[in-house]
């Protein structure tokens, strides 16, 4: 290869990386529900926050099953034609969430919540597959970089919709013309985005890796598709872990303010909510970076042992120790969404990824479901006794989920199968 040709080939892979941060970073705004649920839920449901929370529930539970369909279309197809689509089709849920009225509330699950998680879960995936096609040697950091993009957009953009929340008329009324402005931000990024999400030439990741003292130990020795994946034990192993390892950051990320007010800080207590975004973004690039030097497994078992130790620690914090309390649970949650990608692509191989991980997602929706009723049922039980330790249980649950996880990472092995000649 000459080398104009393999710098172009290094440009067209710095520039995929660099659409994909773009679009993750902007389709992070889709995360940042709590700026809109007050006023949403006092002006369209009737002052029922359970029904107006059900519209972020929705997103998540969409965007697992709309990466695993993405994923299947990017292989078919490719990439580039997946993440415009899902511009599309989330740009367009939001501007079509603009128009829901009292009277046609339900609207919302299905145009924030259901277009919005299949919007989502058509770029998510899709961008870190790519991404890791042109850089196979560093999986960690390259994907680190990624999914810290899309934490870092709840904390950049923030500010910014409670000010056009604002500037449109206030709580119970800008939320809508602000629905309409961020379908534009989503379909112009993510069509902007998608001219440079393409895949390598054939050959490129052999290349790439040759020589590489990168690769992990779990690597797989050939690619699974996901048919084939579905039939291994670690599949089913992985799935688990991520869907326990993750509850004790999900139950933080809903309930920070709120424990923070419960202790006594209400006046700072939104410290809590810029604790654990600002952390969980820091900590998917930092723990990224770092499971390329440990390998994987070893990185997930060191999140999980935090994780663990933290949620003990919720109940014990007094005053503003909380508040490291919960940036160090962000830290670790938000490691943990950089490395099970990584890891699903070293155990099955890069070549299904996008939709391999969307079935791993599974574990991760799923997840999201137990850590708010769970966390829900116990923080009711705090607030009718006005005692915020009677939440404690919640979080030695999370420890729980977080040691069991850590053991079936413990057990899980390589995948080895047999190849046939052509």
């Amino acid at each position: 290869m000459s080398n104009d040709t393999s710098g172009k080939t290094k440009n067209l892979g710095l520039s995929a990386v660099l659409a994909a941060i773009a679009i993750q970073l902007t389709i992070g705004i889709a995360y940042i529900w709590s700026v809109f649920q007050t006023g949403i839920a006092n002006s369209i449901f009737g002052g029922d926050n359970a029904a107006a929370g059900l519209t972020f529930s929705l997103l998540l539970a969409i965007l697992t099953i709309g990466s695993v369909i993405g994923g299947k279309l990017a292989f078919k197809y490719s990439t580039r034609i997946v993440v415009f689509i899902g511009g599309i089709i989330l740009g367009l849920g939001f501007f079509l969430a603009s128009f829901v009225t009292e009277n046609t509330a339900w609207l919302l699950w299905v145009t924030y919540g259901a277009m919005g998680g299949l919007g989502m879960g058509f770029t998510y995936s899709t961008t870190i597959a790519c991404a890791q096609k042109w850089f196979p040697h560093k999986k960690g950091f390259v994907t680190g970089i990624i999914v810290s993009s899309l934490g870092f957009g709840g904390v950049v953009f923030t500010p910014i919709v409670e000010k056009l929340i604002i500037t449109f008329g206030g709580a119970g009324v800008g939320e809508f013309k602000t629905f309409m402005v961020l379908g534009a931000v989503f379909l112009t990024v993510c069509s902007i985005g998608s001219i440079f999400m393409k895949n390598p030439p054939e050959g490129y990741m052999t290349d790439a890796m040759a020589g590489s003292a990168a690769s992990s130990t779990t690597a797989a020795p050939k690619a699974y598709t996901p048919s084939e994946m579905l039939k291994t034990p670690q599949f089913y192993l992985v799935t688990f872990a991520f869907m326990l390892s993750c509850i004790g950051g999900l139950m933080m990320i809903g309930f920070a303010k709120p424990i923070a007010v419960a202790k006594g800080l209400e006046a700072t207590a939104t410290v809590g909510v810029l604790a654990i975004s600002m952390f969980n973004s820091i900590g998917r690039l930092i723990w990224g970076m770092i499971s390329d030097k440990l390998g994987r497994k070893n990185t997930i078992i060191l999140m999980l042992s935090g994780t663990a130790v933290f949620a003990l620690l919720v109940n014990a914090a007094a005053g503003y120790w909380i508040y490291a309390v919960i940036a160090c649970i962000g830290f670790f949650y938000g490691g943990l969404l950089s490395n099970f990608p990584s890891l699903t692509a070293d155990l099955f191989g890069a070549k299904h990824m996008a939709t391999n991980y969307g079935f791993v997602l599974l574990g991760f929706g799923s997840g999201a479901v137990i850590a708010s009723q769970v966390a829900g049922h116990f923080r009711n039980v705090a607030a009718q006794a006005d005692d915020i330790s009677l939440m404690f249980p919640a979080f030695i649950i999370a420890a729980g989920c977080a040691v069991t996880s850590m053991m079936l990472i413990l057990i899980l092995k390589a995948v080895r199968k047999k190849q046939k000649e052509n």
